[in-house]
Parts: C-alpha cells; structure tokens; sequence
C-alpha cells in the first residue's frame, strides 16, 4: 500500500506533465510541400502522452525535423519518440492538405493520426491522405 505522501506526490507530478503536454502546440508546419514527422511526446511516466505533427520547409531531412522538435520538447522535461514521416503539401489559399509518403528513416507514419490531429488545427479544410509517393 502507498502512503499518502507518495500518492500526492504521484498526483502533482501527473499534473505536472499534463500542464508540459498542454504547453506543446498539437501542429506545427509551414506553407508549401515539405517533409514532415509524427512525433509522440510524453513525460517521465508514458501514460501521459500525445501525438503532435512538425514539417519544415527548411529541414532537408526527417531527422532534421525530429531533432527540432526534440529539442524544444527536451526544454521542458518532455520525451519523444518519432513513430514516422512523410510529406505534407500545404495549400492555405485552397485550404487544402495532402500528406502522404514515407521517411527512409524513421517508416511510415500513420497518416490518419496524423489527419486527424491536423483537423483539429484547420477544421475548415480539406484534408487528403495517400500512401501514395516519397
């Protein structure tokens, strides 16, 4: 049986990294076609968690990507794990987004994670998925 000191401390921490996740904005990409990662991102005990997609017009390389995130994460106690990669195009004026692809590197990610984290950030577009092309 845990004592009542320990089951409080287990709480402030869970809230802790609750409040850590919430800091970390669900989608972060640019305009334009460009590599992207679906990174999961979590606190010391990996039941608090969540998905977030980053795509950088400026990163030649998935990895690139994930290290970018990773860092920034790592900046507020946070861990990573990159679960794959793809290619986003990113039309605003169309209001239209394709993902599909791979990452030689990390796989494939799951593209319908990743559209359906991506609508709650642009619940007004179009949003394709394809396992179609690199």
């Amino acid at each position: 049986m845990y004592s009542s000191a320990i089951r409080l401390n287990f709480r402030k921490l869970c809230k802790m990294a609750g409040a850590k996740l919430e800091a970390v904005p669900s989608v972060d990409i640019e305009e334009g076609v460009f590599k992207y990662v679906l990174i999961k991102v979590y606190g010391n005990d990996d039941s608090l968690n969540k998905n977030i997609v980053r795509g950088y017009a400026d990163c030649q390389w998935h990895s690139d990507i994930y290290d970018r995130a990773s860092e920034s994460c790592k900046g507020l106690g946070l861990e990573t794990e990159c679960l794959g990669g793809g290619r986003i195009e990113h039309n605003p004026n169309l209001k239209l987004i394709k993902v599909y692809g791979y990452s030689q590197g990390f796989g494939k990610a799951d593209h319908a994670e990743t559209r359906r984290i991506l609508l709650d950030k642009f619940p007004l577009y179009s949003i394709e998925i394809s396992d179609e092309g690199y």
